[in-house]
């Protein structure tokens, strides 16, 4: 069976994930997240797709490296007892797993990102 060696994300669809990622907890506002998976690889293993936050500020427990695209918005994320880092439109970056900080939201927030799977 042949499978598509180059994949183009559709639209997000009208039945997006709102719960809270596990391992994110609000520590200030009351911001909300949707999630898009728009892509989940023919062996299982890695999924990608869009994510949006209105402002706000959560706590995330990362399991999992994630690669992350921001279209919209800007981020402030401070590893627990690190350095802040500031991302915000046409930004690139990865999140370790095993990360502990705080994602403020100070925008609302569109991202791309691709997560392996265990």
């Amino acid at each position: 069976m042949s499978h598509p060696t180059a994949v183009r994300f559709p639209a997000p669809d009208a039945n997006p994930s709102t719960a809270n990622l596990d391992g994110w907890v609000v520590t200030e506002g009351t911001p909300t997240m949707k999630t898009w998976v728009q892509h989940t690889s023919h062996d299982g293993r890695m999924i990608s797709g869009t994510w949006e936050a209105t402002p706000g500020s959560y706590h995330a427990t990362y399991a999992a490296y994630e690669f992350v695209h921001i279209m919209e918005g800007e981020i402030t994320i401070t590893p627990d007892g690190g350095v802040p880092i500031h991302v915000g439109p046409g930004d690139a970056f990865v999140i370790e797993a095993n990360f502990k900080g705080t994602w403020k939201i100070e925008k609302a927030v569109r991202k791309h990102f691709c997560i392996p799977l265990k």
